[in-house]
């Protein structure tokens, strides 16, 4: 009779013990509404060419934050989620060293509902490839088709191509030309930059490239690099083809 009143005992303690931790976990969410973790507040604007850097409050604490260029103003209410650590990064347009800063891509002045499950974002595992390196959950940036037609040089290969046979090309050095439809510039110490030729394998009409190379959008340009597929640089950033560490080369 001892032994099954101790029994009892514990399982009504145990019972309270369940009971206070959801309500304690209700009394924290009480009254907060939706986006409060997105929430934050622009303290410092800095515009540049391609990006804008913002030093927000968020949930207490202050961070360096870079989005791609966007009007902000200081005092301003914004929402973002997540965004990829980069320590010590160097703007050479500021000539300033960030010891800390957040590349993000998901922002809104309005609280963020995803429509997709996160972490499979469009442009990564589950989603189509060429995903861009901004954000914790990253999205393939909007692209559209170009009318164009670039005639690839003497051994170039055409973006249908590389993504048709994509695993024939795998590791080897190859050559493409297209024109420059996106460039983000001094992300993980190389600037990532979008081509098109007027091909297509499906849906794949635009390869991402890697280089030291600062190219204009709008510009002709024939690259040499490594093509690499299935690549991932974490944080959920997988792209199914990338040229990397490219250079411009001439079509002769």
């Amino acid at each position: 009779m001892k032994n099954i009143f101790i029994k009892l005992s514990l399982v009504i303690v145990l019972m309270i013990s369940i009971m206070s931790c959801q309500f304690a976990s209700n009394k924290g969410n009480a009254g907060k509404t939706e986006g409060e973790d997105q929430k934050a507040v622009v303290k410092e604007v800095i515009q540049t060419s391609n990006y804008t850097y913002l030093r927000v409050e968020k949930q207490g604490e202050e961070n360096w934050i870079a989005v791609t260029l966007e009007d902000f103003k200081e005092g301003e209410v914004i929402y973002y989620d997540g965004g990829l650590q980069m320590n010590n990064f160097q703007s050479k347009e500021l000539n300033r060293t960030f010891d800390v800063i957040y590349f993000v891509q998901d922002i809104s002045k309005e609280p963020i509902v995803y429509d997709r499950p996160k972490g499979k974002p469009d442009g990564h595992p589950g989603g189509q490839p060429g995903g861009e390196m901004m954000g914790s959950t990253p999205q393939k940036p909007v692209l559209n088709k170009l009318d164009i037609k670039v005639d690839q040089p003497a051994g170039g290969i055409s973006i249908a191509e590389i993504y048709a046979n994509r695993n024939n090309y795998a590791g080897k050095i190859i050559k493409v030309k297209g024109q420059v439809t996106k460039v983000n510039e001094g992300i993980m110490g190389r600037n990532w930059v979008h081509i098109q030729d007027g091909t297509a394998d499906g849906d794949n009409f635009d390869l991402t490239v890697t280089t030291d190379d600062g190219p204009i959008v709008g510009e002709m340009i024939t690259f040499s690099g490594t093509l690499s597929i299935d690549k991932d640089f974490g944080a959920g950033y997988v792209y199914s083809v990338i040229l990397e560490e490219a250079e411009p080369v001439s079509d002769r």
